[in-house]
């Protein structure tokens, strides 16, 4: 089971728009590296779901439900307890590295084990 976050627009698609829908395909990519990450994505896969735009935070989880030659669908699982914002990522040591950090445009990208843990630690907090 691979980890991602998935980045959308909350004004185009929100979590509680998810939430509604129970699933949605994800689409919309057009960065080469950022569809490269979402046709790997394979059912199982946990995906964190971040809200760009004003907000700039991980807002709930998704799980990858099908992927069929590249399109990819998602369904809610959960949302955070407390949205994990971006300044809460960058003031993180053990998050410094991250692509949501290095490479703040990419919208579709890994998430390590580590990163996933402690992602759910700053949203319990």
């Amino acid at each position: 089971m691979a980890r991602w976050l998935f980045k959308q627009e909350p004004d185009s698609y929100s979590y509680s728009d998810l939430e509604r829908d129970g699933e949605t395909v994800w689409d919309g990519v057009s960065n080469a590296l950022a569809l490269k990450h979402l046709r790997q994505a394979q059912p199982g896969d946990v995906v964190w779901f971040y809200h760009t735009g004003k907000e700039k935070a991980i807002v709930g989880e998704m799980r990858v439900v099908a992927n069929d030659a590249g399109v990819v669908k998602v369904a809610a699982v959960r949302r955070l307890a407390k949205p994990v914002t971006l300044a809460m990522v960058k003031a993180d040591a053990l998050l410094a590295d991250w692509e949501l950090v290095r490479l703040a445009r990419l919208s579709v990208m890994p998430v390590s084990e580590a990163q996933w843990q402690r992602v759910e630690a700053l949203a319990a907090e």
